[in-house]
């Protein structure tokens, strides 16, 4: 079940999801509208390969940055993360969604990653890619997405629980850490 407005509201007043800083405004009626933190990760053009179980070539060629804002240009792939830290109970799930003003500039906000598990905790890292013609600039705090919350069986071994919960606690943009994972070669 998907949960509505005043569901949304019952359970962050109660602790049973966590939001912070939480602004009551931005729910909407089936969703949390969620903004763009200040941190920004890229990866710089070149022909180095990246490869998913070696973790210093995930890392290598890399930018950072903290700003107030930032400018997507076309084709470009970043990672940023949320103003918002979210923790999940073991019986709630979330999807993360574009806002549609957004979508309409050309932004995407997230390639496959938009799951986030029951008894996940921290900031979620944003996939953002820019498939319009123009560079498109985007400003820390500004609404950028929303979650959608789905109630489910409570989970036997939720993310808090699991022991290889490569992103629990992150803050701020995290690169892939798949190479935590052991390949079955």
């Amino acid at each position: 079940m998907i949960l509505v407005d005043w569901q949304i509201l019952d359970r962050i007043q109660r602790g049973f999801i966590t939001v912070e800083p939480f602004d009551p405004q931005l729910v909407q009626p089936n969703s949390l509208d969620i903004r763009l933190g200040n941190h920004f990760v890229w990866y710089e053009r070149g022909d180095d390969v990246i490869d998913p179980y070696q973790g210093e070539t995930i890392a290598r060629g890399t930018h950072e940055t903290t700003a107030d804002s930032i400018v997507l240009f076309p084709g470009q792939f970043m990672l940023a993360e949320t103003y918002e830290v979210i923790g999940l109970p073991d019986n709630v799930v979330a999807s993360i969604e574009g806002k549609s003003s957004i979508a309409r500039l050309g932004v995407e906000l997230h390639q496959t990653g938009g799951w986030i598990d029951a008894g996940f905790r921290g900031s979620i890292t944003l996939e953002m890619c820019n498939v319009n013609q123009r560079p498109v600039r985007m400003y820390a705090g500004m609404p950028i997405g929303q979650l959608v919350f789905y109630t489910t069986e409570r989970a036997l071994l939720p993310y808090d629980r699991k022991k290889d919960a490569k992103y629990m606690d992150q803050r701020q943009a995290t690169l892939s850490r798949y190479h935590k994972n052991l390949p079955d070669l």
